[in-house]
């Protein structure tokens, strides 16, 4: 009970928190937009930035490693449109091509830093599997303070996001900016990502946008609705795997979040009331009994 009383995890928990009800709301646009693998690529892609950004500074500055997250992230999804529109190469191929190379590059450079001085102990190793107790308060506040930012960009733009994603050719013949709202799109993609590359690692962070919009699509078949489910699954999973991280000695976040993910994920397959395995298996009972010969029924 101690650690739940220390206010340092209290932040962590709720930043985690927050980072989840983020991940969980913008996956169900990107759910929505068929691109849930280009969060996969573009949180790979983000570990280059992070080590290049240590390399230079020589020291773990989080606001000048989110930076180069960015930068590099925003790097990988400039090449995979790049591909995508100048050779036969489709983008789902693209995604993978860049997520090999840039993680594989990243991977490389971290050995490079960890073997240069104060490399071991910088704890870069941490943004692989997320490991959200090496937060010092003032990474906490910048993980939180950006996930509200990404919450209320979504928020204060739900009716164009709706027309973006689902009647682009009215949006353009209104004349909504629909070039703008994609680089809005990428732009909050990839801030999403490199918030929570800390805490849940750039190797599970994309779990983190999928699997909360997944499960909520299983509840509803309202996009209001399945954004709000979405947002208390991520929630939910940032708060219980960061709790059940901080119970033991190194313990990585980012697994115990996403086991929690995967769990609700397993009771929305299993109970959820929109093609729900259990819904699924009533409906089929009731109409074969309905078509059975009344004799013939049990």
């Amino acid at each position: 009970m101690g650690i739940l009383l220390s206010s340092n995890f209290q932040w962590v928990l709720l930043s985690t928190t927050l980072l989840g009800v983020a991940a969980g709301m913008f996956g169900v646009l990107s759910y929505w937009r068929k691109q849930s693998l280009m969060s996969d690529a573009l949180s790979h892609a983000a570990l280059p930035g992070v080590v290049i950004a240590f390399l230079i500074l020589n020291e773990k500055n989080l606001p000048f490693l989110i930076l180069g997250a960015g930068i590099s992230a925003l790097l990988g999804a400039l090449f995979i449109q790049g591909i995508k529109t100048s050779t036969r190469i489709k983008e789902d191929t693209a995604m993978g091509m860049i997520l090999s190379v840039f993680f594989g590059g990243g991977i490389m450079l971290l050995t490079i830093a960890n073997r240069s001085g104060g490399g071991n102990q910088s704890g870069l190793d941490s943004f692989i599997f997320g490991q959200a107790a090496t937060m010092v308060q003032s990474d906490v506040y910048m993980m939180a303070g950006l996930a509200c930012v990404v919450i209320l960009i979504i928020l204060f733009a739900f009716k164009e996001w709706k027309l973006f994603l689902f009647d682009p050719n009215f949006a353009k013949g209104i004349g909504y900016p629909l070039r703008g709202m994609n680089g809005l799109y990428l732009a909050v993609l990839v801030i999403t990502i490199v918030i929570g590359i800390q805490a849940v690692g750039v190797i599970l962070m994309a779990a983190l946008l999928i699997i909360p919009a997944v499960s909520a699509r299983y509840w509803t078949h309202s996009f209001h609705v399945m954004m709000a489910l979405s947002a208390v699954f991520g929630g939910l999973s940032g708060a219980l795997g960061t709790f059940i991280s901080a119970q033991g000695s190194g313990w990585p976040t980012g697994p115990f979040i996403v086991l929690a993910a995967s769990i609700l994920f397993l009771v929305s397959l299993i109970a959820g009331k929109e093609k729900g395995l259990l819904i699924e298996w009533l409906e089929y009972r009731s109409i074969k009994r309905d078509h059975l010969p009344k004799g013939d029924q049990v």
